[in-house]
């Protein structure tokens, strides 16, 4: 009873969301289970009392035009021309500062491609390593969440990107290159971590047309199974894709698949139309 007035007070008197609340009751239910081990009380009292319902909220995308946009704008790193920038008149390795500038636009604009081409997690792109690539079959082989591995194909242009950003880092970098090397090097040579791979969305996407609200990797992620869904792809098919452990995880992106047909719904049914 006193666990059930604490929440009533949270939602109540504190006027906090579900969400929030939830959070406070698995606290203190995690409290509880430690007060077990210890055999300071019987049973946990926060398993009898019924939870507030959350309100699902739709995970936000990017539209296609305006990716392809950004991918149209920044085509030319991901060609094999671009690698001239990085010799000198007589063919021999430039040293200069705009070398770094150089990479970087190079290894933004992969990070990006690879983001929204494949739906792999930050975590998953950041652990992949160059014997992720299997480039006879042209696929990734990803290790997502519970350690579970998964092959994602990649499309020719992708393949090619990545091939051009291979030799220009074995250009400029000093790495072994053996299957243990990370496919993706920072400036400095090391293995790309979370901070670095948020930094680069933001300042890929933040100026770009088109494309608004929060800029992070996850939302390419929810950008791909969206416009996939959108195009008729099949719902078990995008599972597997972005490596969810139940169908329920992906049905989450039909809620923005209906939204956008009640929109066109709205403005091309006639008697809609007569209504307005």
């Amino acid at each position: 009873m006193q666990v059930r007035n604490y929440e009533v007070h949270l939602l109540d008197d504190g006027r906090m969301k579900p969400r929030t609340v939830n959070q406070h009751l698995s606290a203190l239910s995690g409290f509880c289970r430690y007060l077990m081990n210890r055999k300071l009380l019987s049973a946990n009292p926060v398993k009898q009392v019924r939870r507030p319902r959350e309100s699902r909220r739709l995970p936000q995308f990017y539209r296609d035009e305006a990716l392809e946009k950004y991918f149209a704008e920044t085509a030319w790193w991901a060609g094999r021309e671009s690698l001239d920038v990085h010799r000198g008149e007589k063919g021999e390795l430039r040293t200069d500062k705009g070398l770094r500038q150089a990479y970087m636009a190079r290894l933004s604009r992969l990070i990006v491609s690879l983001l929204y081409a494949t739906g792999i997690r930050r975590g998953e792109l950041i652990a992949l390593d160059r014997s992720s690539l299997d480039a006879s079959r042209k696929v990734l082989h990803v290790r997502g969440k519970g350690d579970k591995m998964r092959t994602i194909p990649i499309v020719l242009s992708l393949f090619e990107e990545i091939l051009v950003y291979l030799e220009a880092v074995d250009m400029l970098i000093d790495c072994d290159g053996g299957p243990g090397t990370p496919l993706l090097l920072t400036p400095s040579g090391g293995r790309l971590y979370p901070a670095f791979v948020d930094r680069v969305v933001k300042a890929q996407l933040g100026g770009a047309e088109g494309i608004s609200g929060r800029l992070s990797p996850h939302v390419l992620r929810h950008s791909l199974a969206t416009q996939l869904l959108q195009d008729g792809g099949d719902l078990n098919s995008i599972k597997e894709l972005l490596g969810h452990s139940s169908l329920a995880a992906t049905q989450v992106y039909t809620h923005n698949t209906v939204a956008q047909l009640a929109k066109v719904y709205q403005s091309a049914h006639p008697r809609a139309k007569k209504r307005r």
